[in-house]
């Protein structure tokens, strides 16, 4: 019999390992003495939709926020999206049924990625997405030519509506001038004092439609930008660490080991890779659609 190992016997007399908790315990439990959100005398009871009267009985150990404790799914997902999710789409070739991609979508949620697409089969690994697939706008495609066809054409419908909303605000600021010209004209024919000059009384009234011009053009800036991103260390690629994403792109990341297929790569705008100084050639797939994603992160997400 071979001898123990010090390691061994001295990591059992530490004690350790103590976890630390997750979650919270039922609402009576961890809230002594206030009210349920679903009791009349809580100050929650105008939202008590939002919680789940099961969660409240038995606890929350779930991986989400503490301020999503105790919520339903619904409310989570609609409160993400009130709150804007990020510009970033992800798409994910399910060709072998990898285990990354489970990964991948809770990276993708982590992030807060506007939607994530699974090319391929139907069912792909969940295996490490933990649920939040649930939060997340998931979409299927059987090809990856089908998929950034709908995502160039969801982009086309956008820049269309922003274009519309900035000839709205511009007609409605030309019309606010010319009411607020006519009006200065008649107070000054009126007057023997001085009156606003009509370039300020003008100016005053078009802001908040100048405003929503600005706002609608500098969209259609970044929607005409928009570009597909395929994320492989192939020849001809550009480094990551040198690449500006565009705010609004749609990121492709392909399978362990054999990456993107062929189709994508040829459907990419932009085909992107990330440094490495070891003697592997690439990165586990997972780990790679995480930098990624924190790269686009770094370069364009408001950090509160």
């Amino acid at each position: 019999m071979h001898p123990r190992n010090p390691i061994d016997i001295e990591a059992e007399r530490s004690g350790e390992p103590v976890f630390r908790e997750v979650g919270v315990g039922p609402w009576a439990e961890a809230r002594p003495g206030e009210p349920r959100p679903d009791d009349p005398a809580s100050p929650l009871y105008a939202d008590r939709l939002r919680y789940d009267p099961a969660l409240l009985d038995e606890g929350d150990r779930r991986n989400v926020l503490d301020r999503y404790r105790y919520w339903t799914v619904a409310a989570i997902k609609a409160d993400l999206d009130a709150r804007r999710r990020h510009d970033f789409e992800v798409a994910i070739e399910n060709w072998t049924h990898d285990f990354n991609i489970g990964s991948m979508v809770r990276t993708a949620n982590a992030f807060q990625a506007r939607r994530v697409h699974i090319v391929g089969p139907h069912k792909w690994n969940r295996n490490g997405a933990l649920m939040t697939e649930l939060y997340q706008h998931m979409e299927h495609h059987a090809s990856i030519a089908a998929m950034v066809r709908c995502w160039r054409l969801r982009i086309a419908g956008e820049i269309a509506a922003e274009r519309s909303r900035a000839a709205a605000a511009a007609f409605h600021a030309h019309e606010a001038a010319a009411r607020a010209t006519a009006g200065e004209t008649g107070a000054q024919a009126g007057t023997t004092g001085s009156a606003p000059s009509h370039a300020s009384g003008a100016l005053a009234v078009q802001a908040p439609f100048l405003a929503e011009l600005d706002a609608a053009q500098a969209r259609i800036r970044e929607l005409e930008a928009a570009r597909v991103v395929a994320m492989d260390i192939v020849p001809g690629a550009v480094p990551m660490e040198r690449y500006a994403f565009p705010k609004r792109c749609l990121l492709l990341f392909g399978a362990e080991g054999p990456g993107l297929t062929r189709t994508a790569l040829d459907l990419a705008d932009d085909v992107v890779y990330i440094s490495q100084f070891g003697s592997v050639r690439s990165i586990n797939a997972g780990a790679a659609a995480a930098v990624a994603m924190h790269s686009w992160i770094a370069q364009h997400a408001a950090i509160r």
